[in-house]
């Protein structure tokens, strides 16, 4: 048997966009300064973006592990952090521009390379954030029989 259905009452996450849209800003703005700081042009490897991508895959996983293992914190801090900051920071759709830019710059090698790095690049940052965060606090990766 199922429950009643909930509904949801129109404009009821407005708390949850607005810090979204927050936390998006303030990824946005770092992503961007390292931009600045790591310029390339359309023919050069994009270091910045990949740097981005990567670092942003860590401190996911990291994030992860704090909010659902360490603390419990304040249901915004998920959004706020997760989706807005670091999903402001991180940038694959620019990561695909990029890609774009080097096959018309006639560098399909390179282009092929980052296809390939950018994702799995980011998915081990994401375990090594997992990983580190739960040696640095002294947390055993969860087993399944410990879920139980």
């Amino acid at each position: 048997m199922t429950g009643p259905v909930r509904r949801r009452t129109p404009g009821a996450d407005t708390d949850v966009l607005a810090v979204i849209a927050a936390g998006g800003v303030l990824g946005a703005e770092a992503r961007y300064a390292l931009g600045v700081l790591l310029p390339h042009s359309g023919d050069e490897w994009p270091w910045s973006t990949l740097l981005v991508n990567v670092s942003g895959c860590v401190l996911i996983g990291a994030l992860m592990v704090v909010i659902t293992e360490l603390a419990y914190g304040h249901r915004l801090l998920r959004p706020f952090l997760g989706v807005g900051v670091l999903g402001g920071y991180t940038t694959f759709s620019t990561a695909t521009v990029e890609v774009l830019s080097l096959m018309s710059a006639g560098r399909s090698g390179a282009a092929v390379g980052y296809v390939v790095a950018t994702p799995v690049l980011a998915v081990l940052g994401c375990g090594l954030g997992v990983v580190t965060t739960r040696l640095v606090t002294g947390r055993s990766p969860r087993r399944p029989e410990a879920a139980r």
